[in-house]
């Protein structure tokens, strides 16, 4: 029996687990947390997060062959794959504040990784990072192996809050990036048998390491990239009397368009799409390019939330903060 451990019990790697444990039922998946509360509360009756038909995923697997745990180390310790799946927020303080992603939680759970392995792993990036994370994590977990040998591969996440369960059971892709040596296509081979228990083969994709973890950021700017354009669309058509309404509907309804992420409003919602724009502007900055950069923080510019529903366009736009 394979045995995956998922670091991090949050809105990534519970769903996640609790739909490959369902899916793979020779499979052993533990998940565990620094934080009691919250594994208690995966044990319980009342789960600590809500997505529709994710009670009936877990309560079908747990005690059989999905468990949630403290036991960090152990469990760690006994795992053939290990998922990491903890917070990477944009930094607070230090070089690239305000638009680096903070790698802190990421790097310790590399270290405790390194220090309480015992045999060879694979350890899989499904937290949002920054391109070439894999570089700085093999380090870590080199440096402290003791002769272990070590596989990253980067298999980031494309969930949609409310409908993660059933973007887990029918992904539009999975994506698994490795090294392209023999022992890094083994890995990536591993973990697509995982996945090719209930995804069509055709929409497992697999790519070297930097393309993978590239990718979720690039998806998150396409799509802030998308509501950010129909609100730009949105000005015009209040200054000329069109109804925002009905031109996202006839441009959406070309086939190369297409409807989603075209609903006018006042600005993209929820944390992913800022902090990963932050990110690609760091990086694209760090990487020498400052029209690129230039160009992803006029995006988020247009496309910044408003907390204070009402306010004329020219009044948001005036007081929305630039980016540092």
């Amino acid at each position: 029996m394979v045995k995956i451990c998922c670091l991090g019990a949050g809105y990534v790697g519970g769903p996640t687990m609790a739909v490959i444990a369902l899916k793979c039922p020779d499979v052993e998946v533990v998940v565990v947390d620094i934080t009691s509360a919250r594994i208690n509360a995966w044990n319980s009756e009342q789960l600590p997060i809500y997505e529709p038909g994710l009670d009936d995923v877990v309560k079908e697997s747990r005690g059989r062959n999905l468990f949630f745990s403290t036991d960090i180390e152990k469990h760690i310790g006994e795992a053939d794959i290990v998922f990491v799946s903890v917070n990477t927020p944009t930094k607070t303080q230090g070089l690239g504040a305000g638009k680096a992603a903070d790698l802190t939680y990421w790097e310790s759970a590399a270290r405790m990784i390194a220090d309480v392995a015992k045999s060879d792993k694979i350890v899989v990036e499904k937290s949002t990072v920054p391109v070439k994370t894999a570089e700085a994590i093999e380090k870590i977990l080199i440096h402290n192996s003791k002769g272990i040998n070590f596989q990253i591969l980067s298999n980031p996440e494309f969930l949609a809050e409310g409908t993660a369960i059933q973007d887990l059971f029918n992904p539009d892709r999975v994506l698994i990036g490795g090294r392209e040596t023999p022992e890094g296509k083994k890995a990536v081979q591993t973990l697509k048998e995982v996945y090719a228990h209930w995804v069509p083969e055709d929409r497992i994709l697999t790519t070297n390491l930097w393309s993978a973890e590239l990718s979720k950021l690039a998806a998150n700017a396409f799509l802030a990239q998308r509501i950010s354009s129909v609100n730009a669309i949105s000005a015009l058509c209040e200054a000329t009397g069109a109804n925002v309404s009905e031109v996202a509907y006839a441009v959406g309804k070309d086939a190369r368009i297409g409807l989603k992420f075209l609903n006018a409003s006042v600005g993209f919602g929820g944390s992913c799409f800022q902090k990963d724009i932050l990110n690609l502007v760091y990086i694209c900055e760090c990487n020498g390019l400052p029209e690129v950069a230039q160009y992803w923080k006029s995006l988020r510019q247009i496309g910044f939330i408003v907390y204070s529903i009402g306010k004329p366009l020219d009044v948001w736009m005036k007081d929305m903060p630039a980016v540092a």
